[in-house]
């Protein structure tokens, strides 16, 4: 079962899926605000959303088949914002951060040995097993607090 929400049909197609019972912020401009739909529903097939709107008006075709989640009333909005992490690093950047409250921009960071130039290097510097490590480690980690999908890819 996924979280946020009670299972309550069963799987027959692959790669449908329905949200039920939602608040839905849908950016929808011809909706006040923030697009809200109060009773709405989300469905996705193939990895992608092919309906977000009133449950009500949720075509009886995306219902017949799909693994389906009753959210209880939860919020679901659209994925806003990029925010990522790299699951390979060492160290860390926390005086970065220290110089940035203070007012430091990105050029005076780097020039303080910051920014992403030692974040590349610095990964380098430990062993291959351990960067494996403590990225399942990090990886473990994410998967278990996110609803979001995790994307991977190779940086050269």
């Amino acid at each position: 079962m996924a979280a946020g929400g009670e299972k309550i049909a069963g799987k027959d197609r692959p790669g449908r899926t329905l949200w039920l019972n939602a608040r839905l912020a849908t950016l929808d401009p011809a909706l006040p605000g923030l697009g809200m739909v109060e009773r709405g529903a989300v469905a996705a097939e193939g990895g992608r959303i092919v309906y977000a709107g009133a449950e009500a008006d949720l075509p009886a075709s995306l219902r017949a088949g799909a693994e389906t989640f009753d959210v209880e009333g939860r919020l679901i909005t659209p994925g806003l914002i990029d925010c990522h992490t790299h699951l390979v690093y060492a160290g860390n950047r926390a005086h970065e951060f220290e110089l940035r409250l203070k007012g430091a921009s990105y050029e005076e960071v780097a020039r303080a040995g910051g920014g992403i130039v030692p974040s590349v290097v610095t990964p380098s510097a430990i062993s291959a097993s351990r960067r494996g490590s403590v990225s399942r480690t990090r990886s473990a980690s994410l998967a278990a607090r996110s609803a979001l999908r995790s994307s991977v890819r190779e940086s050269g």
